[in-house]
């Protein structure tokens, strides 16, 4: 039983498409992620250079005005700072706001309690010394020079806010160094970056939609005529073979269908010529079966006289008038044989079913057959179950089967004894005959139900087979919807297992006997 496959699996258009749509949506991602990375970088570049030429101009004109309260008193000083500090920053806003933060820088073993300068540090929206990077402090505590550093930026309200921290020392008279620092919100440029990545979003979800449609119009002119020839090849599978692909362009697609259509028409043709080749075939086997019947049936009186009056003959006539009914018994099944191969071929051969008991049709073929055994050490044992085995099938055919599979065992039995085993299920009945003679090659059990082949054809046989008589049973088998399977090895003797449903015409669940010996469970052997 096949699995079940999803639609997908089943879907060429699905497969082509999603395979698409998901490439595309990894070049897309990779396309979008380096463009909104380029255009992060190159907003913060933009923004860097304004803000360090802003910072630059703020911290100049902070220490000239510094400079012209050199000397003055604390509280002109104190205005001047605010002032400045008024005048570099825009207080009481947030966003793309230029804040400002003001730090005095203490010596050693100085602190705000015991400084006896005054400390004009300052904070605008009241930020805290806490939100400057550290790294930062511990430059600009050093150098002298401008620094700068991207960090975020925290407001009292708990918002935070991207922004550039850019920082140096100044000095205020009276009062000692500072750490002034310009503080430059980066909300506006972090708004045009969100505008471009839902930008680059929505262009993306666009495009994917887009690419989605386009390779649905490509993979339809393409899977549309896959489709159409799938149909027509399930048609000829059907046998209608007047179904033809519809061919209306002339590019690849329409070389396919007209190869396709030219196929389709030499498989019609050489369909039909089987047909009649076959059809002659059969009637000829048949009329010649026929015609042989009348003059057979001539010999076989004329045999028969002659064979009721061997004892008056002289030796050497006697013999040849048994040679003659033996030859001419072996004509007649041989012409029989070729009838039943003839009604096998041309698909008129029908069951007959009846209900038997089937242990009793094996018995009665045992009986009839053995008579004829290789050598009188010879012996025929049977396994059989204890009750009963009824099956409704046609009583002819198997007895057949079972007379072809003794026969073939008696055969090539070397004297040696022929076991045969028959089981029962609800469904099925199986019986095997093994015989322990010189076996057969893996080769030969390809070919074994092939008509007119023998393993040995130089071998002697006690009743000189036709070569019909296995593919005979298998067709028999076959047709009440049964099995008959070889096993054989050399040196081990071959084994042939036939099953049969219960009731012909059913179907077989198993195989209740395995073809090969060695698999069996030993059992209880009756020998008859």
């Amino acid at each position: 039983m096949r699995p079940q496959r999803s639609p997908l699996a089943q879907s060429l258009a699905a497969k082509v498409i999603l395979s698409t749509v998901l490439l595309s949506l990894g070049v897309v991602w990779l396309t979008g992620s380096a463009l909104y990375s380029q255009l992060s970088d190159g907003i913060k570049t933009v923004n860097l250079e304004s803000s360090l030429a802003d910072a630059r101009s703020v911290f100049y004109n902070a220490r000239y005005q510094f400079l012209l309260v050199e000397g003055a008193s604390p509280p002109q000083i104190q205005v001047q700072v605010t002032d400045v500090m008024k005048s570099s920053t825009s207080l009481g806003t947030t966003e793309g706001a230029r804040e400002i933060i003001l730090l005095k820088i203490f010596t050693k073993g100085e602190n705000t309690k015991n400084s006896q300068q005054p400390n004009y540090s300052f904070a605008s929206n009241d930020l805290l010394a806490t939100t400057i990077p550290k790294d930062l402090r511990a430059k600009i505590s050093k150098e002298v020079e401008l620094s700068h550093q991207f960090a975020p930026l925290t407001y009292r309200t708990g918002k935070t806010i991207d922004a550039l921290y850019v920082g140096q020392r100044v000095s205020i008279p009276g009062s000692g160094r500072y750490e002034m620092y310009l503080v430059f919100t980066l909300a506006n440029q972090s708004a045009t970056l969100d505008l471009v990545q839902n930008s680059l979003l929505l262009t993306g979800v666009v495009l994917l939609l887009l690419i989605g449609l386009i390779t649905w119009l490509v993979v339809r002119q393409v899977v549309k005529p896959v489709r159409e020839a799938a149909r027509v090849a399930s048609l000829f599978t059907q046998g209608d073979f007047t179904q033809r692909l519809q061919v209306e362009s002339n590019d690849e697609i329409a070389t396919l269908g007209n190869a396709f259509n030219e196929m389709a028409t030499s498989i019609k043709a050489q369909i039909s010529r089987l047909e009649n080749l076959s059809q002659v075939q059969q009637r000829f086997v048949s009329d010649v079966s026929h015609e042989l019947r009348t003059p057979l049936t001539t010999l076989r009186m004329a045999s028969d006289v002659i064979y009721a009056q061997r004892e008056n003959f002289d030796p050497v006539i006697a013999r040849s008038a048994e040679l003659l009914l033996a030859q001419i018994d072996r004509f007649e099944k041989l012409l029989q044989e070729l009838l039943e191969v003839s009604r096998f071929d041309a698909e008129v051969a029908v069951l007959e079913p009846t209900d038997f008991e089937f242990i009793a049709l094996v018995r009665r073929c045992v009986a009839d057959l053995g008579v004829v055994l290789d050598s009188p050490e010879s012996q025929i044992s049977i396994v059989v179950p204890k009750s009963p085995v009824h099956i409704r099938a046609d009583f002819r055919r198997v007895e057949r089967i079972m007379r072809n599979l003794i026969s073939n065992a008696l055969d090539h039995s070397d004297g040696k004894p022929i076991e045969i085993e028959c089981v029962e299920t609800l469904t099925e009945v199986a019986v095997s005959v093994r015989d322990h003679g010189d076996g057969m090659e893996e080769a030969s059990l390809t070919r074994v139900f092939d008509r007119f082949w023998r393993a040995d054809p130089s071998r002697a046989r006690t009743r000189g087979g036709t070569g019909l008589g296995l593919s005979i049973a298998l067709e028999d088998a076959r047709l009440h919807n049964g099995e008959l399977d070889a096993w054989g090895a050399p040196g081990e003797g071959a084994n042939f297992v036939l099953t049969l449903p219960r009731i012909a015409g059913n179907e077989i669940s198993g195989r209740p006997l395995p073809v090969n010996p060695h698999k069996r469970s030993e059992v209880q052997i009756e020998t008859i």
